[in-house]
């Protein structure tokens, strides 16, 4: 046992170089010792003994106690002891009142190999822990910031990092393709997310992460760090291309030219750290249209029909200008839908023309066929606004009438032929959606309409799995490029104006839906489909 005084004195020594070199709290490692010889102390004066251990923060001494409450008729010497004799041990437990706990001072003792080793085991297991929370706590508050580092090995593709006091992993598609590393490289990268885990703190970074770039043109726009200048988004296509939109907060400042600098020094000084990955620099206004037609650049844009409900941009643009606006393999449309959070259709002058030339003609004959009217009317509401059958039945006798050569007759029966036509077609589809053999959680799903649910069983999706395996795409419609040539492929849902974001939202719910807790059981045998189709088989 520690008995000498210099023993004592080496003992606080000790505390205090481990939490210097921890960089953990003194009194945490202090604790830790009096947890582990109060487990050494257990196995001398036997388990079923509550034991606490005090060291005098001054002098080291060590005081080793058994806890003992205070009760009328003690039963069990080693937990209870009379208030009389409470007294007797200390006179300072004169106060002391039933229920009340006691400390009874034990001798000193030496300790033995085992008991020194359980010792030694509580005190490391408690430092390490103390080590993690403060690591964790270190880097917890460096997420979404950009941490360097040295690399210090390779696995599997994955990075491992160095950054002084712990490790941190770049995974495989977190690295920017055919970057070339090695052991030793200094590094730096976007932290995204650090974890606890078993072993401690998880620090996870990324060199392909859209905010990377961000971060990288913080440190070289001094503008941007003061805030003069605001980042709005970002979208990048890593090692190869990246757009980034910026604002100017002072009306006086040019946001692109701030951040390309002086012949390109400060953009250059990011496209270097990105291993040459080409940056377009957007200038962000109020208006969708100018932002597309600067991201879409160095295609010359003709005009853009915005759609802010649907978040649906048309670009217009000529013949010459339609590869240098999709891109290479469509990644200059891409990052420019990444980088508006719009979807956006390009198309020539003659498309465009043509799209409306049909739309107009199919409007009208929907309207002369089911509402049995010449054709002029037809086209006369057209013009007007009127799209649909449902535009008439919900419309106003007043809306109608302001149109030239429509009288408050002709507007009644036209609302009472729209009325009447939709509830034909509805009693129609509910017939339709009943011989197609559609299960209730695809017609039960919410955002599908009726007449979706229709076309939707006449291309023989009649399971809610069935759409769930469905891309956007596949709904909305999309243009491809067939050796060479540009081909329009129409989608499921595209005549019901379903917008790219809510054929996503649809489809991420169904899956949730179709693959949530989705199991197959077949006797004492429990077979669960994960997403990918897989089987894990597991005893019940």
């Amino acid at each position: 046992m520690l008995n000498r005084r210099a023993d004592k004195l080496e003992l606080l020594r000790i505390a205090e170089a481990v939490a210097l070199e921890k960089s953990i709290d003194k009194e945490l490692i202090i604790d830790s010792m009096e947890n582990g010889i109060a487990k050494a102390a257990k196995s001398k004066f036997g388990s079923e003994n509550e034991i606490k251990v005090l060291i005098d923060r001054d002098s080291g001494d060590i005081g080793i106690f058994r806890k003992l409450t205070i009760v009328e008729n003690p039963e069990n010497s080693n937990l209870e002891i009379s208030l009389d004799k409470a007294i007797e041990l200390n006179q300072t437990n004169k106060d002391k009142k039933i229920g009340d706990e006691v400390l009874q001072p034990l001798p000193s003792f030496d300790f033995g190999r085992i008991a020194a080793q359980t010792a030694k085991q509580v005190i490391s297991f408690n430092v390490r822990e103390a080590e993690r929370e403060r690591q964790y706590n270190d880097f917890v508050d460096k997420k979404d910031t950009i941490l360097s580092g040295i690399v210090k090995r390779l696995e599997f593709g994955n990075v491992i990092a160095d950054l002084g006091r712990a490790e941190a992993i770049i995974q495989k598609n977190e690295m920017i393709p055919r970057e070339n590393i090695k052991a030793g490289d200094r590094i730096k990268a976007y932290c995204y997310d650090v974890r606890r885990e078993t072993r401690g703190q998880q620090i996870f970074l990324s060199r392909a992460h859209p905010k990377f770039m961000e971060k990288l043109f913080v440190q070289e726009v001094p503008e941007i760090y003061d805030g003069l200048i605001e980042i709005k988004s970002s979208a990048r296509d890593p090692g190869s291309r990246a757009k980034i939109c910026v604002k100017a907060i002072d009306t006086s400042l040019d946001p692109v030219g701030a951040c390309v600098g002086m012949r390109g020094s400060r953009v250059q000084a990011v496209v270097n750290e990105l291993q040459g990955e080409k940056i377009d620099i957007v200038n962000w206004s109020e208006d969708p249209a100018a932002v597309v037609a600067n991201a879409l650049s160095p295609a010359e844009v003709q005009r853009v029909n915005v759609d802010n409900d649907e978040k649906k941009l048309d670009v217009i643009l000529s013949e010459e200008n339609l590869s240098k606006a999709i891109g290479r393999r469509g990644q200059n449309v891409r990052l420019a839908t990444k980088l508006l959070n719009y979807e956006i259709n390009i198309m020539t002058d003659q498309e465009d023309s043509e799209k409306r030339q049909l739309e107009f003609k199919e409007k009208t004959e929907n309207f002369v066929k089911n509402l049995e009217l010449d054709e002029t009317l037809g086209q006369l509401l057209v013009a007007e606004g009127f799209s649909s059958i449902d535009d008439i039945k919900d419309s106003a006798i007043e809306a109608l009438i302001k149109i030239e050569g429509i009288e408050e007759d002709t507007a009644k029966e036209l609302i009472d032929r729209a009325k009447e036509f939709y509830q034909k077609d509805q009693m129609e589809i509910n017939n339709k959606i009943k011989d197609l053999g559609l299960e209730s959680e695809l017609i039960n799903h919410k955002g599908l309409t009726p007449g979706m649910l229709v076309t939707l069983g006449e291309q023989n999706i009649l399971k809610l799995s069935d759409f769930a395996d469905l891309s956007s795409d596949e709904l909305t419609g999309a243009y491809d490029v067939i050796k060479g040539e540009r081909i329009k492929i129409k989608g499921f849902l595209e005549d019901f104006a379903l917008s790219k974001n809510e054929a996503d939202d649809l489809i991420m719910s169904a899956r949730e839906k179709a693959y949530k807790d989705w199991e197959m059981w077949n006797g004492k045998e429990k077979n669960k489909i994960n997403y990918f189709g897989k089987f894990e088989e597991n005893n019940k």
